[in-house]
C-alpha cells in the first residue's frame, strides 16, 4: 500500500497525553485526526504511513470549549481523536517521530 498525500490530511498530528500513554501500553496509538475522517479512512491511513497493522480504531469527538482570550469569550474548536489498538508484534513511537 503506497502513501497518499490524502493520508497525511486525515491523521493531523499524535496525542502524547497521560491518557495516551497508558493507552500504549494497551498496544494502542491515539492520533488527531480530520473531523471527517471515518474508521476505514483512518485505518488505511495509519497503516500505510506507518506500515503496521490495525486490528481497531475507536474515535471520540471532544466539544470545543468557551474560553476567554484576551477578555472577550471565544470559542475552541472541536477535535476528534481517533484511538488506533494495533495487532500484536506492531509498535509506533510517536516520541521519535516519523
Amino acid at each position: 500500500m503506497s502513501v497518499k498525500p490524502e493520508h497525511y490530511d486525515v491523521i493531523k498530528k499524535p496525542v502524547i497525553t497521560e491518557k495516551a500513554t497508558m493507552a500504549s501500553e494497551a498496544n494502542a496509538v491515539v492520533f488527531r485526526v480530520a473531523r471527517e475522517a471515518t474508521k476505514p479512512q483512518i485505518k488505511e491511513a495509519v497503516e500505510a504511513v506507518f506500515g503496521v497493522k490495525v486490528k481497531a480504531v475507536n474515535t471520540t469527538i471532544t466539544k470545543g470549549k468557551v474560553k476567554k482570550f484576551r477578555g472577550r469569550p471565544g470559542e475552541r474548536s472541536d477535535v476528534k481523536k481517533a484511538y488506533v489498538t494495533l495487532e500484536e508484534g506492531n509498535t509506533i513511537d510517536v516520541q521519535s517521530g516519523l
